[in-house]
């Protein structure tokens, strides 16, 4: 795969995300409380925890899908906050549920996420995320009628459109069968060989095996886990 099949190797090999005392709070409790990580370009970082510990909540922030109440987010230097641009530029988000609108075509999805650039859906579909992940051979299908796996490739080569350096991703595997499990853990390490980088959260450990660093979030604040952890030393993070 070329580095413009994953997002655009040259964009992505200086690109660096560094978030600082990430807080967020709902109803006076406090879900974030002075979350720091620092994410290299071609690395994978895990986040664990139980669920409601506000894992999604951390990944919305760093995508620039929802605001924090206080903290930096810096993309290669370059502060974030405040300007939706940065985020649209530098971050492609998978949410746990798909974005895609089930009575349209995968085609139709796809023109949405390119804002009507047809020549670079063509190209994409032809080398890009989108050729990789195999959605070339759906596009006349209807999203509704799709398996779990495809529309999770789908929702993948959505987000791509921008070819943005980081991937953010909330359980990409929940739901899903081995074989696209494995399809979707193939494009991950070639996304990363090719420069990106990828923040996701799981509870597999297969997923977690693409890790450079792992961090449980407790009690709002992010604890990092030493790596070879076995199963049940790995559950003990999510209590």
């Amino acid at each position: 795969m070329s580095g413009r099949c994953a997002g655009g190797q040259d964009r992505r090999l200086r690109k660096m995300l560094e978030a600082q005392g990430i807080c967020k709070s709902y109803r006076r409790k406090m879900i974030l409380n002075g979350v720091t990580l620092r994410v290299e370009p071609g690395t994978c970082v895990g986040i664990v925890g139980a669920n409601g510990c506000g894992k999604t909540t951390l990944l919305s922030i760093l995508a620039g899908a929802q605001k924090a109440d206080g903290g930096t987010i810096r993309f290669n230097g370059r502060e974030a906050a405040g300007k939706p641009g940065v985020f649209s530029d530098m971050v492609a988000y998978v949410p746990q549920e798909n974005p895609l609108i089930p009575e349209l075509t995968v085609k139709d999805n796809l023109s949405l996420w390119y804002r009507g650039s047809a020549a670079h859906m063509r190209q994409d579909l032809e080398s890009g995320p989108a050729a990789v992940l195999g959605i070339r051979d759906m596009l006349r299908r209807t999203v509704g009628k799709l398996s779990g796996g495809m529309k999770k490739r789908l929702s993948i080569a959505c987000a791509l459109s921008n070819h943005a350096p980081f991937l953010v991703m909330d359980e990409p595997g929940a739901a899903l069968d081995l074989e696209c499990k494995e399809d979707i853990r193939s494009y991950l390490k070639q996304y990363m060989a090719d420069g990106g980088a990828v923040v996701l959260t799981s509870h597999e450990l297969e997923e977690l095996s693409l890790c450079s660093r792992m961090y449980a979030l407790r009690d709002g604040t992010l604890h990092e886990i030493a790596s070879g952890l076995t199963a049940d030393e790995l559950i003990g993070q999510f209590r």
